[in-house]
C-alpha cells in the first residue's frame, strides 16, 4: 500500500506505507539529507526517523534554517546531554525533568550535595565529549510496567512518578543516545553531534519537585544553546550587559526604592524614585487628557459577588487577595476571624469597576466612544518565588483605560490607540515594536462564536492601521483576545508592555448597554487598553534599557551644583535657588570633599549634569559643565547653561507642542 506525501511547493509523490522521513529526504538530495535534522509531518514537529502511515504534508527542518524549530531541538537535545553528563560524573544522581524554556533550558537533579557553578567546567567538558561521540537518538515505545521496572531498578524514583502521571491514552516513549536512556515525548535531532558546540551552562538554583514546597528540593541547572558560536557569544554578551543593568542594583545605587519581607512584592518608593514615578504618571496623564480620555477613581476593595458577576471569581480567584467582610476579633485567646462572614477581594484589575461607572445613567450612541482612564492600584497574589524587583510585583499601578464604543467604532478607536501608543514609545526612546494578536486561551469566558468575532474584528482593525502583527496562539485574556505590544530595549531584549483587548463578554455579563440610533438597547463593545502597562514594570524596564542614565526630563536629579572651594558656596546656593525656580530638579553639594570624589559619587547616582563652581567661576558668573558619561567639560555663563538645560529638561510631548 502507498501513501501520498505532499511537499511545501505543492508537489506530491507516492511512497510505500511505513517509509521514514529519512528515506524520503535521502531520495531527494544527499546534500539536503546531511543538513536535515527533523521534519514537520502534517504541521507537527517529528523525528526524521518516524514511519509515515497515512497521507500528509512534509516539511524538512534543516539545522542551518535559523528557525524556532531548530533552536528548540538544539536546546532540548542539549538538556539530554547535560543529564547524561551529570550521571556519568555522579552516577547516584537522579534525573527528573529537563524542559526547553525561553532563551535556553534547564534540568532538575536530586543529589545529596547540591550543585554549584564551580561544577560547570567539568560538566561542560563531559558534555563536549558526549557530543563528540556522535551517538544517534533512537526512540522506543515501552509499556508502563517496562518503564517502571527499568527506573525502579536504577533507583530513579522521580521517573517512576512521572510514568504514573502520563495519561493512559498516551504512548510512553523512551529515547536512547548511546547507552544513556530517558523518558521523553520528543522529538529529537538525528544525533547528539547535531547539537554543535554553541552551548553554555549559566546558573544553578534550588527548585521544589513539581513546584510544591512539601516535596524534595532539587538542584536546577540552567543552560542555553544556539545554532552557532556567534549567536551564543552575542547572547552571553547581552546577558553580561543585562547583569550590569539590573534595575534592582541600579535602583539601590540611585536610592530610588526598596523592598522588604513585611510587604512582599510591594514597592517602598524613596523620594528620588517617586520623582521618577510621578514624572511618568504626569506625562501619560497629559497624553490621555489631550486624547479625549476622562479620568476616574474606583474602589480597591469590593464584594466577591461583584467578582462573581464579572466572571473573575471563577477564573481568576487564585490570583486575588480575598478579605473577610468583618471586624477582626480582639480577644487575645479568641479567633481573629469567625470564618462566617461574606468575602471581599482587592481588585486585580479595574475593568469591572469601570463598567459600574458606565452604567450610571442611560448612555446613547451619541455618547460613544467613552474613553475612561484610571491610574488604578491593583493587587495580584503572585507566589513569593515569582516576585522579581519591579518586574513582578503584587501591588502595581497601571495606566489603565477602557474604551466603550459601538461596533462601527472598533477600527477607528484601534487606530487612535495604536498611533497614541507608538507616539508614547517614541518619546520614551523605543522605536522597535512587535505586535502580537493573542487568541482564545484554554480557559475562556463567553462563546466560541463571540471569540471568533472578536479576534476577526481586532485583526481587521489592526490591519487597517498598516502595522504588521504575529499570532500568539492561545495567549488571550480569559474574556477577550488582545494585541500585545513588545518593545526591544537598548541591548536587544524584548519586553511585553502595552495591550489592547477587544471584549464582548464583560459588557454582556455586567449589562453595559447604550440606546442605539433606532432606539433599541445594545451592548457596548469594550476595549481594555494600556500603553505603559504596570508603571512599576515599565520603570524597571526603562532603568535597565538606559542603564540608569534616564533622559533628562525623567532624571530624579537633573543637575548637581558642586563647589571646589568654600568661597564658592554662597554662589552655588544662589544658583541652586535659580535652577529650582526655573523648574529644574537641582541639588547642592558644598561638602568639604575633593571635586573628583564628588564627580564619582554623583556618577554612580546617574545624575546627568554637574555644574562645578570654583573661585573663578563665582567671580565670572560661569559654571564648568560636566555631563555624565563624558570626560570633557566646558565653562559657560550660568544663564546660558540654564537655558540649555531647561530646553533639554522639557518633556517631549510639551516640546512637540511648543514646536
Amino acid at each position: 500500500m502507498t501513501i501520498k506525501v505532499t511537499f511545501p511547493d505543492g508537489a506530491a509523490r507516492d511512497y510505500a506505507r511505513g517509509t521514514t522521513g529519512t528515506t524520503i529526504v535521502e531520495g531527494i538530495s544527499k546534500s539536503l539529507a546531511k543538513k536535515t535534522v527533523a521534519m514537520r509531518w502534517n504541521g507537527v514537529l517529528s523525528d526524521l526517523s518516524d514511519a509515515l502511515d497515512a497521507d500528509g504534508k512534509i516539511e524538512f527542518v534543516t539545522r542551518d534554517s535559523g528557525s524556532a524549530d531548530v533552536l528548540e531541538l538544539i536546546r532540548h537535545d542539549t538538556a539530554h546531554v547535560l543529564a547524561e553528563a551529570v550521571q556519568e560524573l555522579w552516577p547516584t544522581t537522579q534525573v527528573t525533568i529537563g524542559p526547553v524554556i525561553e532563551n535556553g533550558f534547564y534540568y532538575d537533579f536530586k543529589r545529596d550535595e547540591p550543585f554549584s557553578e564551580d561544577d560547570f567546567p567539568v560538566i561542560e567538558k563531559k558534555m563536549a565529549e558526549i557530543i563528540d561521540r556522535g551517538a544517534a537518538f533512537t526512540k522506543e515505545v515501552w509499556t508502563r510496567d517496562q518503564a517502571k521496572a527499568f527506573f525502579n531498578a536504577r533507583g530513579e524514583n522521580f521517573k517512576v512518578e512521572l510514568v504514573d502521571a502520563i495519561p493512559a491514552d498516551q504512548s510512553l516513549k523512551m529515547y536512547k543516545q548511546g547507552q544513556w536512556i530517558d523518558l521523553c515525548r520528543g522529538p529529537h535531532m538525528r544525533t547528539v553531534k547535531d547539537i554543535g558546540n554553541a552551548f553554555k551552562l549559566t546558573k544553578v538554583a534550588g527548585a521544589y519537585w513539581r513546584g510544591d514546597s512539601n516535596n524534595p528540593v532539587l538542584s536546577r541547572i540552567y543552560g542555553t544553546a544556539f545554532a552557532t558560536k556567534e549567536e551564543l557569544d552575542a547572547y552571553l554578551h547581552m546577558m553580561a550587559e543585562a547583569e550590569k543593568r539590573d534595575h534592582r542594583k541600579i535602583g539601590q545605587e540611585m536610592d530610588l526604592y526598596h523592598f522588604q519581607p513585611e510587604a512582599q512584592g510591594s514597592v517602598f518608593w524613596h523620594p528620588k524614585g517617586y520623582v521618577l514615578y510621578n514624572q511618568m504618571e504626569t506625562y501619560i496623564r497629559r497624553r490621555l487628557n489631550s486624547s479625549g480620555y476622562v479620568e476616574v477613581k474606583t474602589p480597591q476593595l469590593m464584594s466577591s459577588k461583584f467578582w462573581e458577576a464579572s466572571g473573575h471569581w471563577g477564573k481568576y480567584r487564585e490570583n486575588m487577595f480575598v478579605v473577610p467582610d468583618e471586624v477582626p476579633g480582639t480577644e487575645e485567646e479568641g479567633p481573629v476571624l469567625s470564618g462566617k462572614s461574606d468575602l471581599m477581594a482587592l481588585k486585580p484589575m479595574n475593568c469591572p469597576a469601570h463598567i459600574q461607572i458606565f452604567n450610571q445613567g442611560i448612555k446613547s450612541y451619541r455618547d460613544l466612544p467613552l474613553r475612561m482612564a484610571e491610574f488604578g492600584c491593583c493587587h495580584r497574589n503572585e507566589a513569593h518565588g515569582a516576585l522579581h524587583g519591579l518586574m513582578r510585583v503584587r501591588q502595581m499601578t497601571q495606566d489603565d483605560a477602557h474604551i466603550f464604543c459601538r461596533e462601527d467604532q472598533i477600527q477607528s478607536e484601534t487606530e487612535h490607540f495604536v498611533h497614541l501608543l507608538y507616539s508614547v514609545y517614541a518619546h520614551m526612546g523605543f522605536s522597535d515594536v512587535v505586535i502580537k494578536l493573542a487568541t482564545r486561551p484554554e480557559k475562556f469566558g463567553g462563546t466560541v462564536e463571540r471569540w471568533d468575532a472578536a479576534e476577526k474584528a481586532l485583526g481587521d482593525a489592526l490591519r487597517a492601521t498598516g502595522y504588521d502583527f504575529e499570532i500568539a496562539e492561545g495567549e488571550g485574556a480569559f474574556y477577550a483576545p488582545k494585541l500585545e505590544f513588545h518593545l526591544k530595549d537598548a541591548i536587544g531584549r524584548s519586553w511585553q508592555v502595552g495591550t489592547l483587548q477587544l471584549d464582548y463578554v464583560l459588557p454582556e455579563r455586567l449589562d453595559a448597554t447604550y440606546v442605539a440610533e433606532d432606539g433599541s438597547r445594545k451592548y457596548a463593545v469594550m476595549l481594555h487598553r494600556a500603553i505603559l502597562g504596570s508603571l512599576e514594570r515599565f520603570i524597571g524596564m526603562m532603568i535597565e534599557s538606559y542603564a540608569g542614565k534616564m533622559p533628562m526630563w525623567l532624571a530624579p536629579v537633573q543637575v548637581v551644583v558642586a563647589t571646589i572651594v568654600s568661597e564658592a558656596d554662597e554662589t552655588a546656593e544662589k544658583l541652586v535657588r535659580q535652577l529650582r525656580s526655573a523648574g529644574i530638579r537641582a541639588e547642592l553639594d558644598v561638602r568639604n570633599e575633593k571635586i573628583n570624589y564628588k564627580v564619582r559619587e554623583h556618577s554612580v547616582g546617574k545624575v546627568p549634569l554637574m555644574f562645578v563652581v570654583g573661585k573663578r567661576e563665582a567671580e565670572e558668573g560661569t559654571v564648568s559643565v560636566r555631563r555624565l558619561g563624558t570626560e570633557g567639560q566646558k565653562v559657560v555663563p550660568f544663564m546660558d547653561a540654564l537655558v540649555e538645560l531647561m530646553a533639554e529638561a522639557t518633556p517631549p510631548d510639551l516640546k512637540a507642542k511648543a514646536a
